[in-house]
């Protein structure tokens, strides 16, 4: 069959790689990206924070193998500096690598994304900022006489000079946590990263520095990047993503968070994209030294953990998935 879809716009993708865990995802990531995404016309960029004060180790990437694996898959990397975050705030470096990007449209990833269809022909409007709403009300925590919804969020858009009122989706009941405009920093793009990336930093450091009292009773790790990330789109004239985004988080893009919770609750599909790309020769080899990967793909235990749950009627909670796996010894991370 001809694909009669229009190819889209060329853009960058970017996605965060170091020494540990993101190496591994990092090999998923690319291969699966290179079989299901034959129209892609831009590059992947592959974002390597570099040693300095803001690390207490050094945190590239020291696998020459795993390396050399990446650039074979199409990736480009990209050092960049922590000048604000670093070892104290790992997520921030979704926020600093952007000022290393060249200035063009670009989608981010997270690491441990797998990609199912082409992603070239997703009709993106980069002039229209957006990103991921799989995600759960994990914060703010509206404690007791501290205030709810309204006055927590109402404090950020106050302190950059937003207007709330249009982010708000008023089919959603009053101090309800999905009536305020929250995201997954899991997938999100824009036509300028050098734009993006600048409200970025300044809004999540000015956050840190300076807790606006309404959050005072709210933690900001690890959430502060998704803090900050619904003030930017909403600040660059974005929104929440319309349907033609659908394949995000649906059958082009899936955010599994990790192996176990993969195989608890993604399709059938996900599953096959997985096992297809690491049972590649080259890359089982590497996979295998990274204990989820040859647990949970490679001696089968991710089928034990997908007998456990039913994909039609899962726990309303990711918590309780977490809960049972953990319970069956089936939690790895």
């Amino acid at each position: 069959m001809i694909d009669s879809q229009p190819l889209r716009a060329a853009f960058n993708v970017l996605a965060i790689v170091q020494d540990g865990r993101l190496a591994y995802e990092a090999l998923l990531l690319l291969a699966s990206f290179r079989a299901n995404t034959p129209s892609f016309q831009g590059k992947v960029f592959l974002a390597e924070p570099q040693p300095g004060k803001r690390w207490n180790r050094d945190p590239r990437l020291k696998s020459d193998g795993i390396r050399e694996m990446l650039e074979s898959l199409g990736a480009t990397f990209l050092p960049f500096e922590n000048m604000v975050f670093g070892q104290s705030y790992p997520h921030g470096n979704k926020i600093e690598a952007l000022a290393a990007l060249p200035d063009q449209p670009f989608l981010f990833l997270d690491t441990d994304t797998l990609i199912l269809g082409d992603l070239g022909r997703v009709p993106f409007d980069f002039t229209r900022p957006s990103a991921s709403m799989r995600r759960e009300g994990t914060w703010p925590e509206p404690q007791l006489y501290k205030g709810g919804y309204a006055e927590i969020w109402g404090a950020l858009y106050d302190r950059f000079g937003l207007d709330m009122a249009s982010s708000l989706d008023p089919s959603q009941p009053q101090d309800y946590w999905q009536r305020y405009l929250c995201f997954n920093a899991g997938w999100f793009f824009h036509q300028s990263p050098k734009v993006f990336g600048e409200h970025f930093l300044s809004y999540a450091r000015s956050i840190r520095d300076n807790i606006p009292p309404a959050l005072a009773a709210q933690s900001l790790d690890p959430w502060l990047d998704q803090i900050a990330l619904p003030l930017v789109i909403h600040a660059l004239g974005g929104g929440r993503p319309g349907p033609e985004l659908g394949g995000l988080d649906g059958d082009i893009t899936c955010h599994y968070r990790n192996l176990p919770l993969l195989y608890a609750r993604e399709s059938d599909r996900v599953v096959a994209v997985l096992e297809d790309v690491a049972g590649q020769k080259e890359l089982r080899r590497l996979l295998r030294d990274y204990e989820p990967a040859r647990l949970m793909i490679y001696q089968n235990r991710g089928r034990k953990a997908r007998e456990m749950f039913d994909r039609a009627d899962l726990p309303r909670r990711e918590q309780a998935i977490r809960a049972a796996l953990k319970r069956a010894d089936l939690w790895l991370r």
